[in-house]
């Protein structure tokens, strides 16, 4: 590795750089490493790794060699990450070494286990000691490159990165898909690249966490395709645009919190820095708040697109800016190739304008199953089709307008209550941070509205004041019957709120869950 000032291709973080050939090579010893470690087609090898190249270095290799590169959250408590790791039968485990180091005894002993040094810039954003200790019996990641061919074993069918979704209740579960035959590779390079907007020659920067689908996908094509692949360890605004300057990004993936994060910048900061190379903005993963969108294309101009999708189906449809400024919310129209319909709960299609639970298949994106959960895959299958719980309605002219989670509707009194509906209202109030509304038991409705508001630092907030400007903004029964003021909402790197971690005390206490 050399230092990234001055070098104009290959892939950075931090200082480090690593030209296309190293890269490249680099992959190709990493695939012999782990097939001599016994990982091979069908078999998983589970990434613990924060945003880094040897993460890219590992899910590519595995995928050289037919096995499923296994994304882990690290934020998980270590009972997940074991969870995960049994789940998916994990034959090789590659993390960084405090993160291993953290699992104590709870690696399956048929796991070989591979530590990788925690690099300058990840103990940097993340404060962490310089070393951790490393267990014992564990394989260390850059004396097997070193000492290893490149692979030349048979070429096999390649698979794709199996995602273990958060759900809302539950444990996760693994979206293990099968193969993409050649006909479905070529579509699904082309869905990537009118998604991603990655070819060859553009300059690509990864601000969001490689553990999620969306991140992880954009990431794995640009370090095959990209002249430039800059992965950034965590997300700072500040360090966030001067990357973009320093390195000309054309291309970008990024989520609506990021969004809000930039925006929060002094103008005079956000002037600071020459964006002006940008040409394609990609967001998704979370709704974005209307204001929030017009600012950024007004500050960075018609280049942010949206899609929306799932970890199981894929890409359902995108929208360009100037589409979304005449239909504002709307999350577009599908993506070539892609069937989507709008369900009642009799089971049958509802009219337009109407709103349904929302089912859909990108016909590129290939089968899959839930690991070792058959069963769950066929609850969410209905005429061929698969939903992600979203409910939402198609106007006349075929653009997709998402209400909310079926699974975040709350149902007060016989009315269905959308809390996407009313948090877009509360992020709206000045000097608020960010609001989560979900339901809780009530005696008399069976479940009320609460909601939760977290205020920006500098800002006192007052619930009933909250309370009078949705009620300015809503329907009286969309006022949440309490609202309360907390610091430090749990949220995940993609910016979606642990709900699940909110609602579950209020329905644990009444003795059941939802």
């Amino acid at each position: 590795m050399v230092d990234a000032a001055g070098r104009n291709d290959g892939i950075v973080s931090g200082e480090r750089h690593l030209s296309k050939e190293t890269f490249d090579d680099r992959v190709a010893r990493a695939a012999t490493s782990l097939a001599e470690l016994g990982a091979g087609p069908g078999q998983s090898v589970a990434i613990l790794l924060r945003n880094d190249i040897a993460f890219l270095e590992a899910s590519l290799a595995a995928q050289r060699i037919g096995a499923y590169a296994v994304p882990v959250n690290w934020h998980f408590h270590p009972d997940e990450v074991a969870y995960v790791l049994a789940d998916c039968d994990a034959r090789v485990v590659v993390g960084h070494e405090d993160l291993l180091a953290a699992l104590g005894d709870r690696v399956p002993a048929s796991a070989a286990v591979i530590a990788v040094a925690v690099p300058p810039e990840i103990r940097s954003a993340y404060r962490t000691g310089e070393s951790a200790t490393r267990r014992t019996g564990t394989y260390d990641w850059e004396a097997l490159i070193g000492a290893s061919k490149p692979y030349e074993g048979p070429v096999v069918p390649q698979t794709m990165s199996m995602i273990y979704t958060s759900g809302t209740t539950g444990h996760p579960k693994g979206v293990r898909r099968l193969p993409p035959t050649p006909e479905q590779q070529k579509g699904l390079d082309e869905q990537r690249r009118l998604i991603n907007g990655l070819e060859p020659g553009v300059r690509a920067l990864l601000p969001g966490p490689l553990y999620h689908s969306a991140p992880n996908s954009f990431a794995l094509r640009a370090a095959r395709i990209a002249d430039l692949l800059v992965v950034l360890p965590r997300f700072d605004p500040k360090e966030f645009l001067a990357a973009v300057e320093r390195h000309r990004i054309t291309t970008l993936f990024m989520v609506p919190v990021m969004f809000v994060r930039l925006l929060k910048l002094p103008e005079d900061v956000r002037r600071r820095y020459d964006v002006s190379s940008l040409k394609f903005v990609m967001h998704a993963a979370a709704p974005c708040p209307p204001d929030i969108k017009r600012a950024m294309i007004d500050w960075w101009g018609p280049i942010v697109w949206e899609f929306y999708g799932a970890t199981e189906i894929g890409a359902i449809t995108m929208i360009s800016s100037q589409e979304w400024l005449e239909r504002p919310g709307s999350v577009g129209k599908v993506t070539p190739g892609t069937t989507l319909k709008v369900y009642g709960d009799d089971g049958r299609e509802v009219a337009q304008g109407e709103i349904g639970e929302v089912y859909s298949r990108v016909g590129c994106v290939p089968e899959f199953t839930y690991n070792k959960a058959p069963e769950k895959r066929a609850e969410v299958e209905r005429d061929g089709l698969i939903t992600c719980g979203d409910m939402g309605y198609l106007d006349p002219q075929g653009y997709l307008f998402l209400c909310d989670r079926k699974r975040d509707m709350v149902i007060s009194g016989g009315v269905n209550i959308y809390p996407a509906e009313i948090e877009a209202v509360g992020i709206g109030i000045p000097g608020v941070k960010d609001c989560a509304v979900f339901g809780i038991p009530d005696e008399e409705f069976g479940e009320a509205l609460m909601m939760l508001v977290e205020p920006q630092e500098g800002h006192a907030l007052d619930p009933g004041d909250v309370r009078l400007h949705l009620a300015s903004h809503l329907a009286g029964y969309k006022v949440p019957r309490r609202i309360e003021i907390r610091t430090g909402l749990p949220r995940e790197d993609s910016g979606k709120i642990f709900k699940r971690r909110l609602r579950e005390p209020y329905w644990e206490k009444a003795g059941r869950r939802i």
